[in-house]
């Protein structure tokens, strides 16, 4: 009885996941976008409606990863945006 409970929440909560826009492997939340630690390889996520926050960039608008280990996840691990916003090796 207590499986069947926890299968139950669990397939809830992904259906709510994949309501919101948002999958397990999604990058950020449906509200966020991922920016880039310039020089380095840091990310975080923040709100739409706000800046990255100092020594952070967008990326690329046509290089932004949106799933874990998607393309341009995996590129990002080895690249970076120096300070004038070229890409180069980590």
């Amino acid at each position: 009885m207590i499986k069947r409970q926890i299968a139950g929440a669990l397939v809830a909560a992904c259906a709510a996941a994949v309501l919101a826009g948002c999958g397990f492997d999604a990058i950020c939340g449906g509200d966020d976008y991922p920016v880039l630690q310039v020089g380095g390889t840091g990310r975080q996520c923040v709100p739409k409606s706000d800046e990255p926050p100092a020594g952070f960039a967008r990326f690329p608008a046509d290089k932004e990863p949106k799933h874990v280990d998607d393309e341009w996840d995996v590129y990002w691990r080895a690249h970076t945006l120096n300070e004038s916003g070229t890409i180069e090796a980590a």
